[in-house]
């Protein structure tokens, strides 16, 4: 952001103010006005919390918050790109999940993107302590880039006397049921061939070996890899940090770990427990790389990982692409996707991807959920990327049918159904479970009747919220689901699509203390 202060604030606008219809997160019922921010600079961060770029945003902006206690105030508008992402509930939930701890606009309706000339997700805006818009900036932008502008304006609003140090917004978390227990924001789960299942335990930086019960309902922890303390540090399974882990995948007596907030792919040797990185260097890749050495080389956002004919693939949500690492030789390489974000289908190279966050096969393609464009596309070996479901960013719905007479929204989660030849499909913001036939491309509903909510029953009666994984076992009779916001993980007969919540039981000692 290249701002001068001075002239910028000669030729400043007033800022709109906010509008009193519209509701507010985090600030306990509060409405707030620019009023409310006098005194203060307001950082105003347009945002939607299933954008990658905008999710790269929340640390950035507690730091600067953090820098700058006394002059700084960051208020987020949340303008919705999705329809689920316009519902106060699933907001709260994602400022919950992410860890936004300022107060947050439900910009429903797009009114105050309008009034600010907002064109593209995230997008900044600085208003100064007398409410005037000082300069804006879209994309992602770090807190070291930022430090010198805001202390820049801070200078110069002080010696104005506009900058008088007013008090805070308090920050006041809405009170959401249900609470985490066992779980808190499971994102993926896996089912190992051998029969083991293994849970992302996101919200508690952890993941965990599940031993089921003959009735697939019960589960017992038997371990939990990871301290339950965001970190990044290897080691035995109960000194390991991970932060926020996602997509797992078991093979060769190895389970390996998407660690995304912390930019890494790690293993964890099944044997001992011991955990190791892989893959990265525990910085978000702020360019675009073709590979390298894999311990040396910045990833970004890695979402899901997929084990394939002895090679690791991985879903880099940020990036818009699919990567691979040969694990023996050390090595990582982009595999599809040329960094454009959009739905293209052509060759691996030159093919355009939204967010990938999920991965499965069939053992020849590898399919992968893009989930900007609420899309199912699949990559072949050596060929192209071609899609099964989903026509654009835009295009987004909640509808069976063929080819693009479907619609999903967001979907996060995909697994193999090879009993069927099928994929099962997460449908993430429609809080359902669908299947696809990657042959005749027919899309058709499986379990939960399309409202966020916790009910277990039948195909129509269950209740999902913002599903986020999703395996099938082995046998094929059952898909066990990381029901994300409900903390919960579900479990659906396959041949009737009933849905049960599986009750957990913890490990020795409360390994859950100290996450967050």
């Amino acid at each position: 952001m290249s701002l001068e202060p001075g002239k910028q604030h000669e030729m400043a606008v007033r800022a709109p103010d906010f509008r009193p219809e519209l509701e507010w997160i985090n600030t306990g019922g509060r409405q707030l006005t620019l009023a409310d921010f006098r005194g203060r600079i307001l950082l105003l961060d347009f945002w939607t919390y299933g954008c990658i770029n905008c999710q790269h945003m929340v640390p950035e902006l507690a730091e600067l918050e953090r820098r700058f206690p006394d002059v700084l105030t960051v208020a987020g508008v949340h303008s919705g790109k999705f329809v689920n992402e316009r519902i106060p509930q699933n907001i709260a939930r994602a400022c919950d999940r992410l860890g936004v701890h300022h107060p947050v606009l439900n910009d429903r309706q797009f009114r105050t993107w309008r009034e600010y000339a907002v064109n593209a997700w995230p997008t900044l805006a600085i208003v100064s302590p007398d409410g005037y818009v000082l300069g804006m900036q879209p994309g992602e932008v770090t807190a070291e880039q930022l430090t010198p502008v805001i202390q820049r304006f801070a200078d110069a609003l002080r010696a104005s006397g506009k900058l008088t140090g007013a008090a805070a917004i308090p920050f006041t978390p809405p009170v959401i049921s249900p609470a985490p227990g066992v779980l808190r924001f499971p994102a993926k789960v896996h089912a190992a061939d051998d029969g083991r299942l293994f849970v992302a335990d996101t919200g508690h930086h952890r993941v965990l070996e599940v031993e089921l019960g003959s009735d697939g309902a019960e589960g017992r922890i038997v371990r939990a890899f990871g301290s339950g303390r965001a970190g990044w540090m290897d080691g035995e399974a109960e000194s390991a940090a991970f932060r926020s882990p996602h997509g797992l995948a078991a093979a060769e007596g190895v389970l390996y770990v998407a660690d995304t907030l912390n930019h890494l792919v790690r293993a964890v040797d099944l044997a001992s427990g011991r955990v190791t990185t892989i893959a990265g260097v525990g910085d978000q890749a702020r360019r675009r790389y073709a590979g390298g050495p894999a311990l040396e080389m910045p990833l970004n956002s890695p979402w899901d990982v997929l084990w394939k004919d002895g090679r690791l693939y991985v879903a880099m949500a940020g990036p818009h692409q699919l990567w691979r690492i040969d694990i023996a030789a050390g090595l990582v390489e982009v595999f599809a996707g040329s960094g454009a974000e959009e739905l293209h289908d052509e060759e691996l190279a030159m093919a355009a991807l939204a967010q990938p966050s999920a991965l499965a096969t069939d053992g020849a393609r590898i399919y992968f959920a893009d989930a900007e464009s609420s899309g199912v596309r699949y990559a072949v070996p050596g060929a192209d990327v071609r899609t099964l479901v989903g026509a654009g960013l835009f295009d987004f719905g909640d509808r069976d049918g063929v080819g693009e007479e479907a619609r999903l929204e967001h979907a996060q989660g995909l697994a193999w159904w090879a009993a069927e030849k099928k994929v099962l499909v997460a449908d993430t913001y429609n809080h359902r479970v669908k299947t696809i036939d990657p042959y005749t491309r027919e899309v058709r509903s499986l379990a939960g009747g399309g409202e966020p909510g916790l009910a277990d029953g039948g195909p129509d009666e269950a209740r999902f919220w913002e599903p986020g994984g999703i395996a099938a076992t082995p046998d094929g009779t059952r898909a066990y689901v990381a029901d994300t916001n409900n903390h919960a993980l579900r479990v659906i007969d396959l041949a009737s699509g009933r849905v049960r919540t599986v009750e957990l039981r913890e490990v020795a000692g409360d390994a859950t203390s100290g996450g967050g």
